[in-house]
């Protein structure tokens, strides 16, 4: 648990040294939509370390029809980062992990006896379609999870189809899977319905990581520029999240 004010709350900057750890980006140079090349990845590096974060886990996109990524591509991209890092004596913890659209190729590879990479031990991140809702969800979960990983659901407040069903936030949890929610959400950088949502879980207490999600040096400018909102210090005061022990 944190405890950053007494008394009456000031407005200030989010605390990212208090988060420690960023859980969720896209660094790996030329592999999805973030980072082009390495000299935008260390680019952006460089601001998250100015930020105050001590420790980044990157996660690429993989997505069985858009992104098509295994350990192995994920693995030479970010070996190349590794190389242009130490040429120019960036000396950031960084390490590579995944973001898994729960489509086929996930359950190819859970059948498969595939391994999946994790944030850490048996943590996972994945994704959903943001058109519809998948059918099954909590079947994708289970496997999951008898396969001895820990899914954890980047970004719920961005699915729109869930925000008149608030609900199923809770059912998510309750199958066993953690939230993770997007800094950014909670400035209405994606639109103020996701910020209403980002807000209402963070009364519920229902958020367990935080993440920048940065693509892109839009991402970054706006990260600088984050109010630590009452519903924020909810989540890091009240609540308490997982980034620290990552």
């Amino acid at each position: 648990m944190f405890s950053f004010f007494k008394g009456k709350r000031k407005k200030s900057l989010f605390p990212f040294d208090k988060l420690g750890t960023d859980m969720h980006s896209h660094l790996v140079p030329g592999v999805d939509d973030g980072s082009p090349d390495p000299a935008t990845s260390l680019k952006l590096i460089r601001g998250m370390s100015d930020l105050g974060y001590s420790k980044l886990i990157t996660t690429p996109h993989v997505m069985e029809d858009l992104y098509r990524n295994t350990p192995e591509t994920i693995y030479t991209g970010f070996r190349l980062l590794e190389k242009e890092m130490e040429r120019e004596k960036l000396n950031v913890f960084i390490k590579p992990a995944a973001e898994y659209l729960l489509d086929g190729n996930v359950e190819d590879i859970l059948a498969k006896k595939g391994l999946l990479l994790t944030l850490t031990d048996n943590f996972v991140l994945v994704e959903i379609s943001f058109v519809s809702p998948p059918i099954n969800l909590k079947d994708v979960i289970f496997e999951l999870q008898i396969n001895g990983y820990q899914p954890i659901l980047a970004h719920p407040e961005r699915y729109s189809f869930y925000h008149h069903q608030p609900r199923q936030y809770e059912e998510i949890k309750a199958m066993g899977c953690l939230l993770q929610c997007n800094l950014l959400s909670f400035s209405g950088y994606y639109g103020s319905d996701v910020q209403h949502v980002a807000e209402l879980l963070s009364k519920k207490g229902l958020i367990d990581l935080l993440g920048t999600d940065l693509h892109h040096e839009r991402h970054l400018q706006h990260l600088r520029d984050l109010e630590y909102t009452a519903a924020l210090a909810r989540v890091m005061e009240e609540k308490g999240v997982l980034n620290p022990d990552l």
